[in-house]
Protein backbone atom coordinates (compact mmCIF):
# COMPACT_ATOMS: atom_id res chain seq x y z
CA UNK A 1 0.00 0.00 0.00
CA UNK A 2 3.06 2.53 0.87
CA UNK A 3 4.46 1.75 -2.43
CA UNK A 4 1.41 2.75 -4.53
CA UNK A 5 1.18 5.84 -2.64
CA UNK A 6 4.69 6.73 -3.30
CA UNK A 7 3.66 6.24 -6.98
CA UNK A 8 0.58 8.23 -7.25
CA UNK A 9 2.76 10.65 -4.96
CA UNK A 10 5.06 11.52 -8.12
CA UNK A 11 2.62 10.99 -10.47
CA UNK A 12 0.77 13.89 -8.78
CA UNK A 13 3.86 15.89 -9.21
CA UNK A 14 4.32 15.41 -12.45
CA UNK A 15 1.23 15.72 -13.96
CA UNK A 16 1.11 19.24 -11.48
CA UNK A 17 4.15 20.24 -13.53
CA UNK A 18 2.77 19.57 -16.74
CA UNK A 19 -0.15 22.09 -15.95
CA UNK A 20 1.81 24.78 -14.56
CA UNK A 21 5.01 23.80 -17.35
CA UNK A 22 3.78 27.69 -19.75
CA UNK A 23 1.74 29.66 -17.47
CA UNK A 24 1.34 30.69 -13.87
CA UNK A 25 -1.10 33.29 -11.91
CA UNK A 26 0.24 36.67 -11.62
CA UNK A 27 -1.05 39.21 -9.04
CA UNK A 28 -4.03 40.27 -11.15
CA UNK A 29 -5.39 36.69 -11.58
CA UNK A 30 -4.43 37.03 -15.38
CA UNK A 31 -2.13 33.91 -16.68
CA UNK A 32 0.63 35.40 -17.65
CA UNK A 33 4.01 33.96 -19.64
CA UNK A 34 6.94 33.36 -17.05
CA UNK A 35 10.45 33.53 -18.44
CA UNK A 36 13.05 30.68 -17.88
CA UNK A 37 14.82 32.01 -14.57
CA UNK A 38 10.98 33.25 -12.69
CA UNK A 39 9.72 29.95 -13.82
CA UNK A 40 12.28 27.67 -11.92
CA UNK A 41 12.03 30.12 -8.82
CA UNK A 42 8.62 29.84 -8.68
CA UNK A 43 8.49 25.48 -9.23
CA UNK A 44 11.22 25.16 -6.48
CA UNK A 45 8.93 27.54 -4.20
CA UNK A 46 6.10 25.00 -5.03
CA UNK A 47 7.72 21.71 -4.90
CA UNK A 48 9.23 22.16 -1.38
CA UNK A 49 6.15 23.56 0.13
CA UNK A 50 3.78 20.82 -0.98
CA UNK A 51 5.19 17.82 -2.14
CA UNK A 52 8.89 18.13 0.24
CA UNK A 53 7.98 15.57 2.72
CA UNK A 54 7.83 13.10 0.28
CA UNK A 55 10.02 13.53 -2.65
CA UNK A 56 13.08 12.37 -1.59
CA UNK A 57 11.05 8.49 -1.20
CA UNK A 58 11.10 6.06 -3.57
CA UNK A 59 8.52 5.58 -6.10
CA UNK A 60 7.77 2.76 -6.76
CA UNK A 61 8.86 -1.01 -6.05
CA UNK A 62 10.49 -1.74 -9.57
CA UNK A 63 12.49 1.29 -9.09
CA UNK A 64 13.88 0.35 -5.83
CA UNK A 65 16.75 -1.71 -7.27
CA UNK A 66 19.13 0.37 -9.47
CA UNK A 67 22.15 1.59 -9.90
CA UNK A 68 23.19 5.08 -8.06
CA UNK A 69 26.55 6.98 -7.59
CA UNK A 70 27.75 8.06 -4.04
CA UNK A 71 25.45 11.00 -2.34
CA UNK A 72 23.10 11.37 -5.57
CA UNK A 73 20.77 13.79 -6.16
CA UNK A 74 17.50 13.25 -8.04
CA UNK A 75 15.94 15.63 -10.91
CA UNK A 76 14.60 18.37 -8.36
CA UNK A 77 18.13 18.87 -6.36
CA UNK A 78 16.70 16.63 -3.35
CA UNK A 79 20.40 14.66 -2.10
CA UNK A 80 19.13 10.77 -1.92
CA UNK A 81 20.43 8.57 0.86
CA UNK A 82 24.15 7.29 0.06
CA UNK A 83 24.36 3.94 -1.05
CA UNK A 84 26.75 1.80 0.91
CA UNK A 85 29.28 1.59 -2.15
CA UNK A 86 29.10 2.60 -5.53
CA UNK A 87 27.41 1.03 -7.91
CA UNK A 88 26.01 -1.22 -6.14
CA UNK A 89 22.37 -2.36 -6.17
CA UNK A 90 20.75 -0.79 -3.17
CA UNK A 91 17.27 -1.90 -1.44
CA UNK A 92 15.89 0.68 0.61
CA UNK A 93 14.31 -1.04 3.87
CA UNK A 94 12.73 1.92 6.56
CA UNK A 95 12.72 0.80 9.84
CA UNK A 96 11.40 1.71 13.44
CA UNK A 97 14.54 4.03 14.36
CA UNK A 98 12.43 7.14 13.64
CA UNK A 99 9.76 8.50 16.90
CA UNK A 100 6.98 7.96 15.25
CA UNK A 101 5.41 5.58 12.57
CA UNK A 102 5.91 6.20 8.85
CA UNK A 103 2.11 6.90 7.27
CA UNK A 104 0.63 9.20 4.77
CA UNK A 105 1.57 12.47 5.19
CA UNK A 106 4.32 11.73 7.74
CA UNK A 107 7.84 13.04 6.25
CA UNK A 108 11.01 10.96 7.16
CA UNK A 109 13.80 12.62 8.22
CA UNK A 110 17.99 12.06 7.27
CA UNK A 111 17.82 10.78 10.62
CA UNK A 112 16.17 7.90 9.70
CA UNK A 113 18.04 4.54 9.11
CA UNK A 114 18.10 2.46 5.92
CA UNK A 115 19.40 -0.90 6.75
CA UNK A 116 19.61 -3.89 4.63
CA UNK A 117 17.47 -7.26 5.42
CA UNK A 118 19.58 -9.48 7.67
CA UNK A 119 20.98 -12.58 6.05
CA UNK A 120 19.55 -16.18 6.67
CA UNK A 121 22.27 -17.12 8.85
CA UNK A 122 22.51 -13.50 10.61
CA UNK A 123 18.59 -14.11 11.50
CA UNK A 124 19.06 -17.90 13.01
CA UNK A 125 21.97 -16.55 15.06
CA UNK A 126 20.16 -13.85 16.14
CA UNK A 127 17.18 -16.11 17.17
CA UNK A 128 19.24 -18.28 19.44
CA UNK A 129 21.22 -15.43 20.76
CA UNK A 130 17.60 -14.47 22.11
CA UNK A 131 17.05 -17.19 25.67
CA UNK A 132 20.83 -16.60 26.31
CA UNK A 133 19.75 -12.81 27.54
CA UNK A 134 16.51 -13.96 29.09
CA UNK A 135 19.25 -16.48 31.03
CA UNK A 136 21.44 -14.05 31.93
CA UNK A 137 18.49 -11.96 33.15
CA UNK A 138 17.33 -14.86 35.40
CA UNK A 139 20.87 -15.89 36.31
CA UNK A 140 21.27 -12.02 37.60
CA UNK A 141 18.27 -11.73 39.23
CA UNK A 142 19.06 -11.12 43.32
CA UNK A 143 17.87 -14.20 45.32
CA UNK A 144 16.05 -13.23 48.30
CA UNK A 145 17.04 -13.57 51.78
CA UNK A 146 16.13 -15.98 53.96
CA UNK A 147 13.80 -14.63 55.87
CA UNK A 148 11.83 -13.97 52.79
CA UNK A 149 10.52 -16.97 51.27
CA UNK A 150 9.97 -16.29 47.12
CA UNK A 151 7.74 -18.98 46.01
CA UNK A 152 8.75 -19.15 42.45
CA UNK A 153 7.07 -16.22 40.38
CA UNK A 154 6.98 -15.39 36.84
CA UNK A 155 10.98 -15.37 36.89
CA UNK A 156 11.06 -19.16 37.04
CA UNK A 157 7.99 -19.92 34.92
CA UNK A 158 9.89 -18.69 31.72
CA UNK A 159 11.36 -21.58 31.21
CA UNK A 160 9.93 -25.02 32.11
CA UNK A 161 11.45 -27.57 34.44
CA UNK A 162 14.36 -29.19 32.63
CA UNK A 163 14.21 -26.80 29.56
CA UNK A 164 17.77 -26.66 28.15
CA UNK A 165 19.06 -23.01 27.77
CA UNK A 166 21.61 -21.84 25.60
CA UNK A 167 24.68 -19.52 27.30
CA UNK A 168 25.80 -17.08 24.84
CA UNK A 169 25.50 -15.86 21.48
CA UNK A 170 28.16 -18.33 19.86
CA UNK A 171 27.07 -21.90 19.68
CA UNK A 172 30.53 -22.83 19.72
CA UNK A 173 31.19 -22.12 22.87
CA UNK A 174 27.78 -22.29 24.73
CA UNK A 175 26.89 -24.79 27.73
CA UNK A 176 23.46 -26.94 28.39
CA UNK A 177 21.96 -25.77 31.48
CA UNK A 178 19.12 -27.65 32.74
CA UNK A 179 16.87 -25.98 35.29
CA UNK A 180 15.60 -27.56 38.32
CA UNK A 181 12.31 -28.15 39.75
CA UNK A 182 11.81 -25.45 42.20
CA UNK A 183 11.20 -27.13 46.28
CA UNK A 184 9.60 -25.85 49.12
CA UNK A 185 12.29 -25.00 51.76
CA UNK A 186 11.84 -26.65 55.18
CA UNK A 187 8.91 -24.35 57.08
CA UNK A 188 9.03 -23.45 60.29
CA UNK A 189 8.14 -25.33 63.70
CA UNK A 190 4.96 -24.04 65.41
CA UNK A 191 3.42 -25.50 68.19
CA UNK A 192 -0.72 -26.51 67.81
CA UNK A 193 -2.81 -24.52 68.81
CA UNK A 194 -6.01 -26.13 71.46
CA UNK A 195 -9.39 -24.78 72.66
CA UNK A 196 -9.74 -23.74 75.84
CA UNK A 197 -13.11 -21.84 76.40
CA UNK A 198 -15.85 -21.38 74.93
CA UNK A 199 -18.01 -17.91 75.99
CA UNK A 200 -21.86 -17.15 74.53
CA UNK A 201 -24.26 -14.52 75.63
CA UNK A 202 -24.82 -13.26 71.79
CA UNK A 203 -28.38 -14.03 70.62
CA UNK A 204 -26.99 -14.50 66.93
CA UNK A 205 -24.53 -15.00 64.63
CA UNK A 206 -20.67 -13.19 65.90
CA UNK A 207 -19.99 -11.24 62.91
CA UNK A 208 -16.61 -9.42 63.98
CA UNK A 209 -14.55 -8.94 67.09
CA UNK A 210 -11.60 -6.86 67.66
CA UNK A 211 -9.01 -6.73 70.77
CA UNK A 212 -8.38 -3.25 72.26
CA UNK A 213 -4.85 -1.81 72.37
CA UNK A 214 -4.66 -2.67 76.29
CA UNK A 215 -5.36 -6.13 76.00
CA UNK A 216 -8.07 -6.42 78.87
CA UNK A 217 -10.92 -6.90 76.80
CA UNK A 218 -12.25 -7.33 73.64
CA UNK A 219 -15.31 -6.59 71.39
CA UNK A 220 -17.70 -8.42 69.44
CA UNK A 221 -20.64 -7.74 66.69
CA UNK A 222 -23.75 -10.00 66.05
CA UNK A 223 -26.82 -10.61 64.17
CA UNK A 224 -28.73 -9.63 67.08
CA UNK A 225 -27.69 -6.20 66.54
CA UNK A 226 -25.96 -5.63 69.94
CA UNK A 227 -22.25 -4.99 70.57
CA UNK A 228 -20.63 -6.61 74.05
CA UNK A 229 -17.71 -5.91 75.72
CA UNK A 230 -15.94 -9.03 77.09
CA UNK A 231 -12.85 -9.13 79.41
CA UNK A 232 -10.16 -11.17 78.42
CA UNK A 233 -8.43 -12.64 80.90
CA UNK A 234 -11.77 -14.50 82.28
CA UNK A 235 -14.12 -14.48 79.65
CA UNK A 236 -16.82 -12.39 81.15
CA UNK A 237 -18.95 -10.10 79.69
CA UNK A 238 -18.75 -6.71 80.89
CA UNK A 239 -21.00 -4.40 78.58
CA UNK A 240 -23.62 -4.47 75.89
CA UNK A 241 -24.06 -1.32 73.80
CA UNK A 242 -27.22 -1.07 71.51
CA UNK A 243 -27.88 1.34 69.13
CA UNK A 244 -27.51 -0.44 65.48
CA UNK A 245 -31.18 -1.46 64.00
CA UNK A 246 -29.65 -4.41 61.73
CA UNK A 247 -26.30 -6.84 61.60
CA UNK A 248 -23.49 -5.39 63.41
CA UNK A 249 -20.46 -6.41 60.79
CA UNK A 250 -17.69 -4.64 61.91
CA UNK A 251 -16.01 -3.04 64.78
CA UNK A 252 -12.55 -1.67 65.42
CA UNK A 253 -11.44 0.02 68.89
CA UNK A 254 -8.84 3.36 68.16
CA UNK A 255 -5.44 3.44 69.31
CA UNK A 256 -5.53 6.74 69.16
CA UNK A 257 -8.26 7.82 71.64
CA UNK A 258 -10.91 6.21 73.82
CA UNK A 259 -13.21 5.63 70.73
CA UNK A 260 -14.92 2.19 69.64
CA UNK A 261 -16.24 2.25 65.36
CA UNK A 262 -19.25 0.28 64.53
CA UNK A 263 -20.69 -0.78 61.28
CA UNK A 264 -23.51 -2.87 60.16
CA UNK A 265 -26.07 -3.51 57.27
CA UNK A 266 -27.77 -1.04 58.68
CA UNK A 267 -25.83 1.43 56.30
CA UNK A 268 -24.60 3.52 59.36
CA UNK A 269 -20.76 3.63 61.09
CA UNK A 270 -20.94 4.89 64.43
CA UNK A 271 -18.24 6.22 66.87
CA UNK A 272 -18.62 5.27 70.57
CA UNK A 273 -17.00 7.10 73.41
CA UNK A 274 -15.67 4.53 75.91
CA UNK A 275 -15.72 6.81 78.73
CA UNK A 276 -19.30 7.52 78.25
CA UNK A 277 -20.82 4.22 76.23
CA UNK A 278 -22.46 6.72 73.99
CA UNK A 279 -22.87 6.90 70.19
CA UNK A 280 -21.03 10.51 69.90
CA UNK A 281 -20.11 10.36 65.96
CA UNK A 282 -22.56 9.17 63.33
CA UNK A 283 -20.76 8.93 59.25
CA UNK A 284 -23.44 9.34 56.66
CA UNK A 285 -22.69 8.21 52.65
CA UNK A 286 -23.20 4.76 52.48
CA UNK A 287 -25.79 3.71 50.05
CA UNK A 288 -26.03 -0.04 51.34
CA UNK A 289 -25.14 -2.21 54.03
CA UNK A 290 -21.30 -1.52 55.66
CA UNK A 291 -19.08 -4.76 55.78
CA UNK A 292 -15.68 -4.01 57.21
CA UNK A 293 -14.13 -0.68 58.29
CA UNK A 294 -10.61 -0.08 59.71
CA UNK A 295 -8.71 2.90 61.08
CA UNK A 296 -5.16 4.38 60.13
CA UNK A 297 -2.66 3.58 62.25
CA UNK A 298 -1.45 7.71 62.36
CA UNK A 299 -3.44 9.80 61.52
CA UNK A 300 -7.48 10.63 62.23
CA UNK A 301 -8.66 8.47 59.17
CA UNK A 302 -11.35 6.02 59.08
CA UNK A 303 -12.16 3.57 55.96
CA UNK A 304 -15.28 1.92 55.64
CA UNK A 305 -16.55 -0.61 52.96
CA UNK A 306 -20.08 -1.54 51.52
CA UNK A 307 -21.93 -3.02 49.43
CA UNK A 308 -22.71 0.01 47.40
CA UNK A 309 -19.07 -1.27 45.99
CA UNK A 310 -17.54 2.00 47.05
CA UNK A 311 -15.31 2.39 49.99
CA UNK A 312 -15.16 5.70 51.88
CA UNK A 313 -12.49 7.64 53.80
CA UNK A 314 -13.78 9.85 56.81
CA UNK A 315 -12.02 12.65 58.84
CA UNK A 316 -12.80 11.13 62.13
CA UNK A 317 -13.23 14.37 64.36
CA UNK A 318 -14.95 16.71 61.57
CA UNK A 319 -16.86 13.15 59.97
CA UNK A 320 -16.34 14.51 56.72
CA UNK A 321 -16.34 12.12 53.67
CA UNK A 322 -13.00 12.94 52.71
CA UNK A 323 -12.80 10.59 49.41
CA UNK A 324 -15.32 8.02 48.08
CA UNK A 325 -13.13 5.34 46.26
CA UNK A 326 -14.60 3.91 43.10
CA UNK A 327 -14.03 1.50 40.80
CA UNK A 328 -15.40 -2.03 42.32
CA UNK A 329 -18.25 -3.33 40.63
CA UNK A 330 -19.36 -5.44 43.70
CA UNK A 331 -19.64 -5.43 47.42
CA UNK A 332 -16.53 -4.54 48.54
CA UNK A 333 -16.11 -6.73 51.42
CA UNK A 334 -12.76 -6.08 53.55
CA UNK A 335 -10.68 -2.85 53.63
CA UNK A 336 -7.13 -2.56 55.58
CA UNK A 337 -5.17 0.25 56.30
CA UNK A 338 -1.55 0.85 56.80
CA UNK A 339 0.80 3.76 57.08
CA UNK A 340 3.39 2.56 54.30
CA UNK A 341 2.17 3.41 50.28
CA UNK A 342 -0.05 2.16 49.51
CA UNK A 343 -2.17 2.97 52.56
CA UNK A 344 -5.78 1.96 51.72
CA UNK A 345 -5.94 -2.06 50.62
CA UNK A 346 -9.62 -3.64 49.74
CA UNK A 347 -10.97 -6.79 48.74
CA UNK A 348 -14.65 -7.18 46.87
CA UNK A 349 -17.01 -9.81 45.18
CA UNK A 350 -15.92 -8.79 41.87
CA UNK A 351 -13.11 -11.06 42.58
CA UNK A 352 -10.39 -7.96 42.57
CA UNK A 353 -8.32 -6.60 44.81
CA UNK A 354 -7.36 -2.92 45.06
CA UNK A 355 -4.22 -0.96 46.35
CA UNK A 356 -5.24 2.73 46.81
CA UNK A 357 -3.73 5.83 46.89
CA UNK A 358 -4.98 7.61 49.87
CA UNK A 359 -3.84 11.51 48.66
CA UNK A 360 -5.71 10.94 45.40
CA UNK A 361 -8.47 8.94 46.00
CA UNK A 362 -7.65 6.72 42.83
CA UNK A 363 -6.39 2.97 42.00
CA UNK A 364 -2.92 2.77 42.12
CA UNK A 365 -2.91 -1.46 41.43
CA UNK A 366 -5.75 -3.68 40.45
CA UNK A 367 -5.52 -7.62 41.24
CA UNK A 368 -7.38 -9.39 39.15
CA UNK A 369 -5.80 -13.26 39.75
CA UNK A 370 -8.50 -14.72 42.10
CA UNK A 371 -11.13 -16.10 40.32
CA UNK A 372 -14.10 -15.40 43.19
CA UNK A 373 -14.85 -13.13 45.92
CA UNK A 374 -12.34 -11.55 48.08
CA UNK A 375 -13.28 -11.57 51.47
CA UNK A 376 -10.63 -11.11 53.38
CA UNK A 377 -7.37 -9.19 53.53
CA UNK A 378 -4.55 -9.55 55.98
CA UNK A 379 -1.18 -7.51 56.02
CA UNK A 380 1.49 -9.00 57.76
CA UNK A 381 3.08 -7.29 60.47
CA UNK A 382 6.78 -7.30 60.39
CA UNK A 383 7.16 -7.70 56.56
CA UNK A 384 5.93 -5.91 53.51
CA UNK A 385 3.47 -8.08 52.76
CA UNK A 386 -0.09 -9.19 52.85
CA UNK A 387 -2.38 -12.19 52.28
CA UNK A 388 -5.57 -12.20 50.66
CA UNK A 389 -8.32 -15.51 50.74
CA UNK A 390 -10.93 -16.52 48.33
CA UNK A 391 -12.51 -20.13 47.61
CA UNK A 392 -10.32 -20.38 45.21
CA UNK A 393 -7.16 -20.12 46.72
CA UNK A 394 -4.94 -17.79 49.48
CA UNK A 395 -2.53 -16.06 47.96
CA UNK A 396 0.39 -13.66 49.37
CA UNK A 397 1.38 -10.31 47.77
CA UNK A 398 4.29 -8.00 47.99
CA UNK A 399 3.94 -4.57 48.39
CA UNK A 400 4.26 -1.74 47.06
CA UNK A 401 2.89 -2.93 43.69
CA UNK A 402 1.28 -6.02 44.65
CA UNK A 403 3.75 -8.87 43.33
CA UNK A 404 2.57 -12.54 43.52
CA UNK A 405 4.67 -14.70 45.79
CA UNK A 406 2.70 -17.85 46.30
CA UNK A 407 -0.56 -19.60 46.89
CA UNK A 408 -1.49 -21.23 50.08
CA UNK A 409 -3.51 -23.87 48.55
CA UNK A 410 -5.65 -26.66 50.30
CA UNK A 411 -8.54 -24.67 52.59
CA UNK A 412 -11.75 -25.36 49.89
CA UNK A 413 -14.18 -23.31 51.37
CA UNK A 414 -15.23 -20.19 51.20
CA UNK A 415 -12.93 -17.84 53.62
CA UNK A 416 -14.48 -15.47 55.95
CA UNK A 417 -11.29 -14.35 57.43
CA UNK A 418 -8.18 -14.25 57.68
CA UNK A 419 -5.21 -12.75 60.70
CA UNK A 420 -1.27 -13.85 61.08
CA UNK A 421 0.92 -12.76 64.26
CA UNK A 422 4.56 -11.68 64.51
CA UNK A 423 5.34 -15.18 64.49
CA UNK A 424 4.40 -16.29 60.98
CA UNK A 425 1.32 -18.57 61.80
CA UNK A 426 -1.29 -17.33 59.16
CA UNK A 427 -4.89 -18.39 60.24
CA UNK A 428 -7.60 -18.99 57.79
CA UNK A 429 -11.62 -19.28 58.80
CA UNK A 430 -13.71 -20.64 56.64
CA UNK A 431 -17.90 -20.73 56.20
CA UNK A 432 -18.24 -24.40 56.86
CA UNK A 433 -16.28 -24.79 60.39
CA UNK A 434 -12.92 -25.38 58.99
CA UNK A 435 -9.62 -23.38 60.46
CA UNK A 436 -6.33 -23.55 58.92
CA UNK A 437 -2.91 -22.74 60.11
CA UNK A 438 -0.07 -21.73 57.56
CA UNK A 439 3.41 -21.21 57.97
CA UNK A 440 3.36 -17.86 56.55
CA UNK A 441 7.05 -17.74 54.89
CA UNK A 442 6.92 -21.87 53.04
CA UNK A 443 3.10 -21.67 52.88
CA UNK A 444 2.71 -24.93 54.61
CA UNK A 445 -0.78 -26.01 56.45
CA UNK A 446 0.73 -27.14 60.19
CA UNK A 447 -2.62 -27.53 61.28
CA UNK A 448 -6.85 -28.13 60.58
CA UNK A 449 -9.09 -27.56 63.19
CA UNK A 450 -12.95 -28.04 62.83
CA UNK A 451 -14.47 -27.32 66.57
CA UNK A 452 -17.94 -28.74 67.39
CA UNK A 453 -20.93 -26.46 67.99
CA UNK A 454 -22.44 -25.52 70.81
CA UNK A 455 -24.51 -27.73 72.37
CA UNK A 456 -28.06 -27.16 70.86
CA UNK A 457 -26.90 -25.71 67.91
CA UNK A 458 -27.29 -27.60 64.34
CA UNK A 459 -23.97 -28.87 62.72
CA UNK A 460 -24.98 -26.30 59.68
CA UNK A 461 -24.54 -23.79 62.26
CA UNK A 462 -20.64 -24.34 62.05
CA UNK A 463 -18.99 -21.15 60.71
CA UNK A 464 -16.53 -18.72 61.29
CA UNK A 465 -16.70 -15.31 60.42
CA UNK A 466 -13.94 -13.11 62.21
CA UNK A 467 -10.68 -14.44 64.12
CA UNK A 468 -7.96 -12.09 65.64
CA UNK A 469 -5.07 -12.48 68.17
CA UNK A 470 -4.92 -10.60 71.13
CA UNK A 471 -2.06 -8.41 71.60
CA UNK A 472 -0.12 -11.08 73.46
CA UNK A 473 -0.22 -13.03 70.23
CA UNK A 474 -0.98 -15.75 72.64
CA UNK A 475 -4.88 -16.46 72.19
CA UNK A 476 -6.57 -16.52 69.40
CA UNK A 477 -10.40 -15.24 69.35
CA UNK A 478 -12.97 -16.76 66.50
CA UNK A 479 -16.51 -15.34 66.18
CA UNK A 480 -18.69 -18.27 65.21
CA UNK A 481 -22.36 -18.78 63.53
CA UNK A 482 -23.05 -21.03 66.60
CA UNK A 483 -23.37 -17.39 68.67
CA UNK A 484 -20.14 -18.07 70.63
CA UNK A 485 -16.49 -17.01 71.03
CA UNK A 486 -13.84 -19.53 70.95
CA UNK A 487 -10.73 -18.86 72.59
CA UNK A 488 -7.56 -20.91 71.46
CA UNK A 489 -4.17 -20.94 72.95
CA UNK A 490 -0.87 -22.58 71.82
CA UNK A 491 -0.44 -26.41 73.23
CA UNK A 492 2.55 -25.61 75.87
CA UNK A 493 3.45 -29.61 75.97
CA UNK A 494 4.16 -30.16 72.36
CA UNK A 495 7.18 -30.03 70.67
CA UNK A 496 8.99 -30.99 67.61
CA UNK A 497 9.26 -34.38 68.43
CA UNK A 498 5.57 -35.28 69.64
CA UNK A 499 4.47 -33.17 66.65
CA UNK A 500 6.89 -33.22 63.86
CA UNK A 501 6.87 -31.19 60.75
CA UNK A 502 5.53 -33.98 58.31
CA UNK A 503 7.27 -32.38 55.64
CA UNK A 504 8.62 -33.56 52.32
CA UNK A 505 11.18 -31.49 49.74
CA UNK A 506 8.00 -31.86 47.29
CA UNK A 507 8.38 -30.29 43.57
CA UNK A 508 6.33 -26.91 43.58
CA UNK A 509 3.07 -26.77 41.71
CA UNK A 510 3.92 -23.98 39.14
CA UNK A 511 0.45 -23.14 38.80
CA UNK A 512 -0.07 -19.20 39.72
CA UNK A 513 -3.32 -18.66 39.36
Amino acid sequence: MVEVQKHSVHTLVFRSLKRTHDMFVADNGKPVPLDEESHKRKMAIKLRNEYGPVLHMPTSKENLKEKVPQSASDSYGHKQYPANQVGQEVEYLVTGTHPYPPGPGVALTADTKIQRMPSESAAQSLAVALPASQARADANRPVPAGGEYRHPGASDRSQPAGAVVMEGGNAKNSALMAKKAPTMPKPQWHPPWKLYRVISGHLGWVRCIAVEPGNQWFVTGSADRTIKIWDLASGKLKLSLTGHISTVRGVIVSTRSPYLFSCGEDKQVKCWDLEYNKVIRHYHGHLSAVYGLDLHPTIDVLVTCSRDSTARIWDVRTKASVHTLSGHTNAVATVRCQAAEPQIITGSHDTTIRLWDLVAGKTRVTLTNHKKSVRAVVLHPRHYTFASGSPDNIKQWKFPDGSFIQNLSGHNAIINTLTVNSDGVLVSGADNGTMHLWDWRTGYNFQRVHAAVQPGSLDSESGIFACAFDQSESRLLTAEADKTIKVYKEDDTATEETHPVSWKPEIIKRKRF
